[in-house]
């Protein structure tokens, strides 16, 4: 991936390089591109200036991807959980493999200079097909919220969970993943909040919406929104949003009641840069009305 330090085209006249010269540097950029496509080792790099490691743990029939960093056993974790990834192709073409290819989830994870600080991809994202039996299309389009799904990524928070013993977990989804949180939180009796950034808090209202096919098997936050109104919330929205529009965001805060809140940020898609911003938004603690 570093080849592209050493190659200067511009300084080389194809006219007068020989031709397994041209070759070989037809081939080094090439080379390089590939590189540049690969979400593997962009996720590789994009984390490695922040400290974080990448593990792969078993959880339930899947084996999930992370990238970890815990050093002080005294402080609580922050835990990120990935959007939907690469679900689907077209509007009626599903994807073969869901790795996103711009993981935002990931560029919030970091962002956050938290001491103990662990981002869980979903499953069959950033991990082999062939290592990963379990993983189906289902998995990434109609299924992503499946029980079992919800439970595996579950087992993971408390994987890391054990490795700073009696502390507690801030859970942060982006897109999908901010319904995987909500899920989470409500099986768990050691979160301490929750944040969620372009959430998708109601895949039944908002696939309405959309238009598209349901996901009748999958468990919807919404529905648990009653099981979740003790812990402090903040779920960010982006006003540009036309993927997860705020509006169903809102619906889940009122549902939630005093310890949910909304914050709507001006000229924000939902893939838009989140990751710039995120630090200040870190520094707004999720509270409950008293």
């Amino acid at each position: 991936m570093f080849l592209g330090m050493f190659i200067n085209t511009r300084s080389i006249h194809a006219g007068t390089m020989p031709v397994m010269s041209r070759l070989l540097i037809a081939a080094l950029l090439l080379l390089l591109s590939a590189c540049a496509s690969d979400p593997l080792a962009n996720a590789d790099a994009m984390t490695q200036a922040a400290g974080l490691r990448r593990e792969l743990t078993r959880s339930g029939p899947f084996l999930l991807t992370a990238y970890v960093r815990i050093s002080r056993l005294d402080q609580p974790l922050n835990l990120y959980i990935e959007g939907d990834g690469l679900a689907w192709r077209s509007r009626y073409e599903p994807s073969a493999d869901p790795t996103p290819r711009k993981a935002l989830g990931l560029s919030l994870a970091a962002a956050d200079n938290s001491a103990n600080m662990v981002y869980l991809a979903r499953p069959c994202q950033f991990t082999p097909m062939a290592s990963n039996p379990a993983c189906n299309v289902g998995y990434w389009t109609g299924k992503r919220f499946a029980p079992e799904v919800v439970a595996a990524m579950n087992e993971a928070v408390g994987h890391y969970l054990e490795r700073v013993p009696g502390q507690r977990v801030n859970l942060v989804g982006y897109s999908g993943g901010g319904a995987i949180a909500v899920l989470i939180a409500a099986r768990r009796n050691d979160v301490a909040t929750v944040r969620t950034v372009a959430g998708n808090l109601d895949h039944v209202a908002l696939n309405r919406w959309h238009k598209v096919t349901p996901m009748s098997d999958s468990l919807n936050a919404i529905d648990v929104a009653s099981r979740v109104a003790g812990i402090a919330q903040l779920h960010f929205s982006g006003s540009d949003d036309v993927i997860v529009p705020e509006r169903f965001a809102r619906a889940f805060v009122q549902q939630v009641g005093a310890c949910a809140h909304l914050r709507v940020l001006p000229g924000l898609s939902h893939e838009g840069d989140w990751a710039a911003i995120w630090p200040s938004l870190l520094r707004e603690a999720p509270y409950c009305d008293h």
